[in-house]
């Protein structure tokens, strides 16, 4: 099939909600995609953070195929070894905290607020969640809710109670939303959706940290976009040295397969039992095997450290281009999550990048954001940063 007939047959029977642009893929191999129609894309958007080893790395691919010939699905009532193995892993690499297996970042971000809900109807009875305006937690309705993005809640209003939204960077603020019935502080170390936001107040997160101590609040970070290497470290806050109680993954642990997980302190965890929630399809053996496998990756290819040294070279390159060009505003980022603001609309240039065979995106209207894979070369960086000067020119 060709795009054309690809893209008449999707819209004659899908529902009409994602405003998909008019490609159809059918190959993809390290940062490149391959179109229906033969042509070839440089991938700077890895499917919105997901692939973040770039398509079909042979690693992840071999752990699915691997493990696809053996088992694929058991549910919940059972164990497997690439689950169990997985839900060690994690542990390990968060200070030994639980873990939730399921399928998607707004599944977890809900266990997070199930979790903070029960934790804090334990603690006093307390059940509000104070989160961020300008924030991206999901789309069920308890994650939408959390969400401080009005656009979002067009038509689906009234939002669940129980949540309180203040401005991100603003700690007076939070501390002036703490009341008695507030159970746990809901946080992107970076605002991805919003922007690519990063808190300008260095110690932000450390005194959210400081907050939630004195109040015995939980500190929750959203880290379903910035997490698994995104910027430069394993987790994002990392860089600012805070620890939460309760951290959620989703995007790019499986490489490409959908999973997410939610990490909370053991102590915190235990308020969930035996029937409090659950998923079908959580913790299933072909997400867990690629999951590992992306894992292993990332520390054997060294993926944090050129993650870390590209993003800086994108950033600097964006910088220069900043300096001679009145369209750009700001760049800002961490790693491989990059964004460009811009005077106007940014859809006009990711129109013009796309014609030239590079994906990007645009967020918050006038943002440029880049996420490419974290195991970019030198080389294909140049060769998108040619494209992005081209059409920032035109």
């Amino acid at each position: 099939m060709t795009n054309a007939e690809i893209v008449e047959l999707t819209h004659k029977h899908l529902v009409n909600i994602y405003g998909c642009l008019p490609l159809a893929f059918v190959e993809g191999r390290g940062p490149y995609l391959i179109d229906a129609d033969g042509n070839r894309y440089l991938d700077f958007f890895c499917g919105l953070a997901v692939t973040s080893l770039g398509h079909c790395h042979p690693a992840v691919v071999n752990a699915i195929k691997s493990q696809a010939e053996k088992l694929i699905h058991v549910s919940n009532v059972f164990h497997t070894e690439p689950g169990a193995r997985l839900v060690e892993r994690l542990s390990g690499l968060f200070n030994g905290a639980k873990v939730f297996l399921a399928n998607s970042g707004a599944e977890v971000n809900e266990a997070a607020i199930k979790l903070a809900r029960h934790w804090g109807a334990d603690h006093g009875g307390r059940f509000e969640i104070i989160a961020m305006h300008n924030s991206f937690h999901g789309r069920t309705m308890a994650t939408l809710s959390a969400t401080g993005q009005e656009k979002y809640h067009h038509g689906f209003e009234p939002m669940l109670p129980g949540v309180a939204l203040v401005n991100f960077d603003d700690i007076e603020a939070v501390e002036a939303a703490v009341n008695q019935r507030t159970a746990a502080v809901l946080v992107e170390p970076i605002q991805g959706e919003g922007g690519v936001v990063i808190a300008k107040t260095a110690d932000y997160l450390g005194r959210l940290r400081q907050l939630c101590d004195r109040n015995n609040l939980l500190l929750m970070f959203d880290e379903v976009q910035v997490g698994v290497g995104r910027t430069g470290k394993l987790f994002a806050h990392e860089h600012f040295g805070v620890r939460p109680d309760v951290m959620t993954l989703a995007k790019a642990l499986g490489g490409g397969l959908p999973i997410g997980a939610m990490l909370a302190r053991p102590e915190v965890a235990a308020t969930l039992t035996p029937g409090t929630h659950g998923t079908t399809f959580g913790g299933n053996p072909v997400a867990c095997a690629a999951a590992l496998a992306v894992l292993d990756t990332i520390e054997k290819e060294r993926v944090l450290e050129n993650a870390a040294a590209i993003g800086n070279y994108l950033m600097e390159e964006l910088r220069t281009i900043a300096k001679s060009s009145s369209r750009i505003v700001e760049v800002r980022g961490q790693g491989m999550i990059i964004g460009v603001v811009l005077k106007d609309e940014a859809r006009p240039v990711v129109d013009a990048c796309l014609k030239q065979h590079l994906i990007l995106n645009a967020t918050a209207g006038n943002v440029l954001r880049l996420l490419p894979p974290l195991n970019l070369t030198l080389e294909q960086a140049q060769e998108g940063m040619a494209i992005i000067r081209r059409a920032l020119a035109a």
